[in-house]
């Protein structure tokens, strides 16, 4: 059976990462990856379950979930199995083998496996991490994942996963936006992202009019930020379009938080220049459809901070 292709780019060196379906004729490869991954590491007591894993353990664990397995240059580099149970999910043998590391594989893993939870609407994802690994602890927070309770030396970590929601064509795109103004309030700012054309504006456009701004919601490439003022009792929109911005000393030009705490900030393009304007925000994506006939969009929705803890999983049920 072909694998499906999840993720795919190039190396800083050249050379091709992709990250795959893991199928059950993987579970060798992914076997050995895992005991040469965690085999490298620091010895601990008590010693972890990985260390004695087989292949008969892995097609188990693909049998009643699913992996993924990362290559680079059609060499196993990487494995990570996922646990369904009900809308938890459990990531579990995240491993990359001693020669492939600090290239991101595992990071690639990742971020494949919590998309594809997403779309399965699954909304959290825990895992469990050992106290003597802190820097390991560390990359999890960094990818969003908190502490929620410790028993001796293991850690279990979690974090909600984004809502993701289909758009068949750019009328549900501001639908979706309109929806979603009912939850926002001043002070928050939102990160939009997205290809060229994808959605960003539209999805801007549905907020205003959920929100009741006035003036007509258009794309302020050139003027960078606009203005749209609350019609009634609500924030004002502040609508901004970091395409231009080379860096956040650039958007920090544009004086946002003057007006940040009346306002809803959206800020299309502005992944990596723009989380500093608030630790609580929310992330959007926008994917197109793999056709490019097709006018269908994946919006993705991550809400991060205290802010958002559980406000979009109940919103979603409403």
């Amino acid at each position: 059976m072909k694998r499906s292709v999840l993720a795919e780019s190039v190396l800083d060196d050249g050379r091709r990462l992709q990250v795959v379906q893991a199928l059950d004729q993987d579970a060798e490869a992914l076997a050995a990856v895992i005991l040469d991954a965690f085999g490298n590491r620091p010895k601990v007591d008590p010693p972890p379950p990985a260390l004695t894993e087989t292949p008969a353990g892995v097609r188990a664990a693909l049998a009643a979930g699913f992996g993924v397995l990362a290559l680079i240059d059609d060499e196993p580099a990487g494995a990570l199995i996922v646990s369904i149970d009900d809308a938890v999910a459990g990531i579990h043998r995240v491993s990359v083998r001693p020669t492939f590391q600090r290239h991101g594989v595992a990071s690639a893993m990742v971020e494949v496996v919590l998309e594809a939870l997403s779309v399965r609407k699954v909304g959290r994802v825990e895992l469990v991490a050992r106290a003597e690994f802190p820097q390991v602890v560390a990359w999890w927070q960094r990818h969003g994942f908190v502490e929620v309770s410790r028993t001796g030396s293991s850690l279990r970590l979690a974090r909600e996963l984004a809502l993701c929601v289909r758009a068949a064509s750019a009328d549900d795109t501001q639908a979706f936006g309109r929806r979603l103004a009912g939850v926002l309030r001043a002070g928050d700012v939102i990160i939009a992202s997205g290809e060229l054309g994808v959605g960003k504006t539209t999805l801007t456009q549905g907020i205003g009019a959920g929100l009741n701004v006035a003036g007509a919601v258009i794309s302020p490439t050139f003027v960078l930020s606009r203005v749209h003022r609350a019609q009634g009792e609500g924030p004002d929109l502040v609508h901004v379009d970091a395409y231009r911005l080379g860096s956040a000393a650039e958007l920090d030009d544009l004086d946002l938080d003057a007006s940040a705490e009346d306002s809803v900030t959206l800020v299309e393009w502005g992944t990596g220049i723009a989380e500093r304007l608030a630790s609580d925000r929310l992330e959007i994506d926008i994917r197109r459809s793999l056709d490019p006939t097709d006018e269908t969009r994946w919006i993705f929705v991550t809400g991060v901070g205290p802010r958002w803890s559980g406000v979009l999983a109940r919103w979603e049920e409403s």
